[in-house]
């Protein structure tokens, strides 16, 4: 994959202003730039002001920047005019295969809250009816990743579907008229599936394949800024402890600041894994699997070795 085509995964027309690149000169940081989605920790963090209230001593500021999935982030990341963000699994590696300038900071694993759904009345019953089907997906996100593992579980491959590519916030209306016959997604989205769409959960991800989140830098960023990076990943890491013990604040929270309802922030809290970890040697094994997985097919053009691309911070 070229530079331009990691490029044409940007789909999000809001975080347009945010993929300007901006060059950091050589003085006192004064700004942190943090992409996040409508989702999980980073939520949380924003609405408590955690980063703000760590970093108020140093007088540095937190600039928030929304995206609505983890391709067009890593892009602006990789820009520079992302610092540090949150995405799922794929991401990363569709970044690492186009040189992509972003590093793996710290890990969380997924224990719910994506998958694939059908509409409720839908003839597909098991993963194997999927053969035929147009199923939606974010191109270059979690859910890629979970749709393969999925076809691979039921001895189906990729040409026996019609994968078709579509943002979650241009899915839901997809998947509502019957555009597409199966959508694989991520909370709160999964959940909007459910409780506003009457749509039926065909398989959860962790049914199919270990998967893990994850908090990328800008690699300038982070060996520039090892003590920053390490005190945001303190702070997040707070941030998840708190959600992990308080998941009906966390719902209320997050209906909140991003609208989506109550209960169906209450379904996606609830399901959710919150607490942040090193990228350990198993995470970077599980990861690796999956790189391995979309270069086998085709759809990234080289081996990326995932252990390459995580940060080793030097203590200061």
């Amino acid at each position: 994959m070229k530079r331009r085509d990691f490029l044409k995964l940007s789909v999000s027309a809001a975080a347009a202003g945010a993929l300007v690149p901006q060059v950091r000169a050589s003085t006192p940081l004064k700004e942190i730039r943090i992409g996040y989605q409508k989702t999980g920790v980073l939520v949380i963090a924003r609405q408590q002001a955690v980063l703000e209230k760590t970093f108020a001593a140093r007088q540095i500021g937190i600039k928030w920047i929304e995206f609505t999935s983890g391709p067009p982030l890593l892009e602006a990341m990789s820009a520079g005019s992302v610092d540090l963000g949150s995405v799922g699994d794929t991401p990363p590696i569709f970044a690492q295969a186009a040189n992509a300038n972003v590093v793996y900071v710290a890990g969380s694993s997924i224990t719910n809250g994506q998958g694939i759904l059908v509409p409720a009345n839908s003839t597909i019953q098991t993963i194997a009816d999927l053969k035929g089907k147009r199923v939606g997906f974010t191109k270059g996100s979690s859910a890629h990743n979970v749709v393969i593992a999925t076809l691979e579980k039921a001895g189906l491959t990729w040409s026996d579907i019609t994968p078709v590519y579509l943002t979650p916030p241009d899915a839901v209306p997809a998947f509502a008229n019957g555009s597409i016959e199966a959508w694989a997604v991520w909370d709160p989205y999964f959940a909007i599936g459910e409780k506003r769409q009457n749509g039926r959960i065909l398989v959860n991800a962790h049914e199919v394949a270990k998967t893990n989140s994850f908090y990328l830098a800008n690699r300038d960023f982070a060996n520039s800024h090892g003590r920053e990076t390490r005190d945001v990943i303190d702070g997040l890491a707070e941030a998840a402890r708190w959600a992990e013990a308080n998941r009906v604040e966390v719902a209320a929270a997050l209906a909140a600041v991003t609208g989506v309802p109550l209960e169906v922030q209450t379904v996606a809290a609830n399901r959710a894994s919150f607490l942040i970890g090193p990228v350990t040697d198993e995470i970077i094994t599980t990861q690796q699997a999956v790189a391995d997985r979309f270069h086998k097919l085709g759809l990234i053009p080289k081996t990326v070795v995932v252990r390459d691309a995580v940060w080793r911070p030097v203590q200061t």
